[in-house]
């Protein structure tokens, strides 16, 4: 157990029960009142955002969590199967921790795991994927107002919006966070 003072903002707490992460940690001092701790705290399973004052001598448990680097391997149902690239030990994840940036997994990607005693709570993928673009319609010439675009199907099987002049084969950097097209790659 550590003091409410030991907390900075990025920690990960057990507070009521919940694994929460710490979004902010100020210190607060009103007139002639007791000092404290205002926090804002973001739960990790469901996403909530939590607001609590803690006394300053009030007891807060530390989570420990490991975060790595591993290898996605391949999609197993509701779970994405990562490897450790050190032990070569296998790990199934919840697909819901990746949120919407798992549809832009491919095999042999580095996405970042972390665990709290043996339990996946974070999942992060690339903030940036180079993809195949699988199928898009042809541009019609003379169809070039500015900013024009189509869709186009990637090598996931994601429907993406790009430029007229993308085509079939091309290669193309996306966004994982918003699903938005960044450039072609060479």
């Amino acid at each position: 157990m550590a003091k409410a003072s030991d907390v900075k903002s990025g920690n990960i707490l057990r507070f009521n029960g919940e694994l929460v992460s710490v979004d902010e940690f100020l210190h607060r001092t009103p007139g002639n009142l007791r000092a404290f701790y205002q926090a804002k705290m973001r739960n990790l399973k469901t996403g909530k955002l939590v607001e609590y004052r803690f006394r300053t001598d009030e007891e807060v448990e530390i989570a420990r969590v490991e975060t790595n680097d591993y290898q996605y391997l391949y999609d197993d149902g509701d779970f994405f199967v990562i490897m450790d690239n050190d032990s070569y030990e296998q790990f199934n994840v919840p697909k819901s921790l990746f949120g919407s940036s798992a549809r832009f997994l491919k095999e042999g990607m580095n996405v970042i795991v972390a665990f709290e005693s043996e339990e996946p709570i974070m999942a992060q993928a690339p903030t940036t994927v180079e993809l195949e673009i699988t199928y898009t319609e042809p541009a019609v010439k003379g169809d070039t107002s500015t900013n024009a675009l189509k869709n186009a199907t990637v090598e996931t099987g994601v429907e993406i919006r790009v430029p007229l002049f993308i085509n079939q084969g091309d290669r193309v950097k996306v966004d994982t966070r918003t699903g938005d097209y960044i450039e072609r790659v060479k």
